[in-house]
């Protein structure tokens, strides 16, 4: 999606002059961000940029000192990630975040608990289908897989409560390159299919190969934003953080 195409709909989810704190230290400042529906943005920047804590605040794990977060064009004030999971918006966090002491298939359903609709069954074996060694390890405790196979369940696990929007913190860390491919695979399948996405990817060349549209991120503010093509070609941001 286009920024022009962007502008002419209503923001699934819009921020506005975001600033989170850790103690006396400014993480996040002043931001401003939108996501619209069906778009894959991706957030880029360098260790300690703020992206993580970005996601947080979005998802309720923080509260912001200052700033508003709207979802669906209601304000996220005081509410908390078990509310928004409810309502579509979910996150997978960086580490996995898995059950590591209950089966595949207990973490899967774990991903679809506050669901009371009749497809719960056939989304599962969907996740299945997308991750077949999951279907064969499913009786497994989570905490003898691999970390590419702990991220296909955390990420079968989102996708079984059906999100709007799912919110990705980086995903392809600590992966074999191969598992890194199938991750990435899955994240565009994913969009493709409707779900908006806001990726955090360490991989700043793959996060912008895949994205419509991407916010850089320094010290806590965002300092570059627009179509990803455009800063996949940017001189700045290919010197900064694509090795060029």
């Amino acid at each position: 999606m286009s920024d022009s195409q962007a502008g002419a709909g209503s923001a699934l989810l819009s921020v506005r002059g975001l600033h989170v704190a850790y103690g006396g230290i400014q993480a996040v400042k002043r931001l401003d961000l939108d996501l619209f529906p069906g778009e894959l943005v991706s957030l880029i920047g360098a260790n300690g940029a703020g992206k993580t804590t970005t996601l947080k605040a979005i998802c309720g794990l923080l509260q912001p000192q200052s700033g508003e977060v709207r979802y669906q064009g209601r304000s996220l004030q005081g509410q908390g990630p078990w509310d928004l999971v409810a309502q579509g918006l979910v996150m997978v966090p960086e580490g996995r975040g898995i059950f590591t002491r209950m089966t595949i298939d207990e973490n899967l359903q774990m991903g679809a608990y506050l669901r009371r609709d009749a497809d719960v069954a056939s989304d599962t074996e969907a996740v299945y289908a997308r991750f077949p060694r999951l279907k064969e390890r499913m009786h497994q405790l989570a905490g003898t897989l691999s970390g590419g196979e702990q991220q296909m369940l955390a990420m079968g696990r989102a996708l079984l409560s059906r999100p709007k929007l799912l919110l990705l913190d980086e995903p392809s860390m600590g992966l074999s390159p191969i598992m890194v491919d199938k991750i990435f695979e899955v994240v565009q399948d994913v969009a493709k299919q409707g779900v908006t996405v806001l990726l955090v990817e360490q991989n700043a060349h793959r996060a912008l190969e895949l994205a419509d549209r991407a916010y850089v991120l320094d010290s806590g503010e965002c300092v570059l934003s627009g179509p990803a093509p455009d800063l996949l070609g940017n001189p700045q941001v290919q010197a900064a953080y694509l090795g060029a």
